[in-house]
């Protein structure tokens, strides 16, 4: 079973950058689209941004434009670049398959935006 580490939040403001990883303790590149999720607080889990193994990305509304999926198969890592980041991006953020979400999901990491 895959297990997911995600890391790189952190307590940032408006307007900063940040990158987020999530890296799998096993190859990933035979799943064919991983994406990044997020759950602010008393709200329920979304998805923010997929990523195909050939490298196709599709995002979010609300994050498109600001946000850059993207996988190192060579690391089993997939990662999210976070710019322009605002009070609403504030959440818990996650990595898992997409759409199944199959893989146990790991313990996330922390966004917070504020000024």
């Amino acid at each position: 079973q895959v297990q997911l580490a995600e890391s790189g939040g952190g307590l940032v403001q408006p307007g900063a950058s940040l990158r987020l990883s999530c890296a799998a303790s096993g190859e990933i590149f035979s799943i064919s689209v991983m994406g990044w999720y997020r759950q602010a607080p008393g709200k329920q889990r979304e998805l923010v941004a997929t990523v195909t193994n050939e490298g196709f990305t599709n995002y979010a509304d609300s994050v498109k434009g600001r946000f850059a999926i993207y996988e190192d198969s060579a690391k089993n890592t997939v990662y999210l670049q976070m710019n322009e980041l605002k009070h609403e991006d504030t959440a818990d953020y996650y990595c898992n398959a997409w759409p199944d979400e199959r893989l146990s999901w790991g313990q996330g990491t922390q966004v917070t935006v504020s000024s």
